[in-house]
């Protein structure tokens, strides 16, 4: 009997090439260097002998050859996912309960429908999200409160948890259209000083532009808060003042032209997410599959983003 030369791997590649639309995407996706997905891809066409996909369409088209192998990735992966959840519920780590807590308030825009494939998957998992914000979320996980955060920063002395990378991503100044600092290349954090920072009520340490440079710099500028993204936006758009957000948390605005946005930094200023668990629940396969969906869909659903 010939052994196929088709793996699964292959199959994974190829969808991944679909869903993510490039090869660089596509990597990040399966967690592989861009090199490494190309090599992949091209030993396959060449045990073919013939190209599955057009490298220079944007997104990426696939040739004859390569559809065939979708229709057959699109029937078996699924069939081999399904299969490999019902190994874990034979196992018994199917059923549990899944609260999540968030400290960021934007991170809804994303969260909601991560849960809502996963509760597709795992109809077992009560999930839940631990209402209000918190300003230490992962205090949550050892009061057992909650079985996962969402978090913005590492914690190296922060025993019994298992931290998960999710992803980064830019965070602009947002100011009103026509504003003078808009003429500048990007902002320091003296540019701050003179105008009101509008933030989301909580503490200093969980705002990456008031950590990592106002209070670096020592600036200290008037502030206001709201609770509501698109309230800031409206207080910004009318001039009172300056506020720095996600640019996949603004960009519907920014295409609308509703408020403008500038660099923070000559590299920019980065964020990032993690996810946190207990570590004796991390080996949890819905857990697992929780923090790969949150991954995928940041990737493929929001801009600007990069997986860690």
């Amino acid at each position: 009997m010939n052994q196929s030369l088709l793996e699964l791997r292959h199959l994974k590649t190829l969808l991944a090439l679909r869903e993510a639309g490039n090869l660089s995407r596509a990597a990040q996706l399966l967690n592989l260097t861009q090199s490494a997905l190309s090599h992949q891809m091209k030993g396959l066409e060449e045990a073919y002998g013939t190209a599955l996909f057009e490298r220079k369409s944007s997104p990426v088209a696939f040739t004859a050859a390569g559809q065939r192998l979708l229709r057959l990735a699109d029937a078996v992966l699924p069939q081999v996912s399904e299969a490999e959840r019902d190994v874990a519920r034979l196992v018994g780590g199917a059923a549990g309960t899944l609260r999540i807590a968030v400290e960021c308030h934007t991170c809804f825009d994303w969260l909601m429908p991560a849960m809502d494939a996963l509760r597709a998957r795992w109809p077992e998992v009560e999930l839940d999200i631990v209402s209000g914000f918190h300003a230490d979320p992962v205090g949550l996980l050892h009061q057992d409160r909650a079985e996962l955060a969402i978090v913005s920063e590492l914690s190296d002395d922060e025993a019994g948890v298992v931290y998960s990378p999710l992803f980064s991503f830019e965070i602009v100044a947002l100011l009103p259209q026509g504003h003078a600092l808009l003429a500048k290349p990007w902002l320091y954090a003296q540019d701050f000083a003179d105008h009101t920072l509008i933030t989301y009520p909580v503490p200093d340490d969980m705002l990456d532009l008031v950590r990592h440079v106002l209070r670096p710099a020592g600036v200290t500028p008037p502030r206001r808060t709201s609770e509501l993204t698109v309230a800031m936006l409206q207080l910004v758009a009318s001039g009172r003042g300056l506020a720095a957000l996600p640019v996949w948390a603004v960009k519907n605005y920014l295409d609308r032209g509703y408020v403008a946005h500038q660099r923070i930094g000559r590299e920019g200023l980065t964020g990032r997410l993690y996810a946190a668990t207990p570590e004796r629940l991390a080996d949890r396969p819905y857990l697992a599959e929780f923090v790969r969906i949150m991954r995928e869909a940041s990737l493929l659903n929001l801009p600007g983003v990069t997986l860690l």
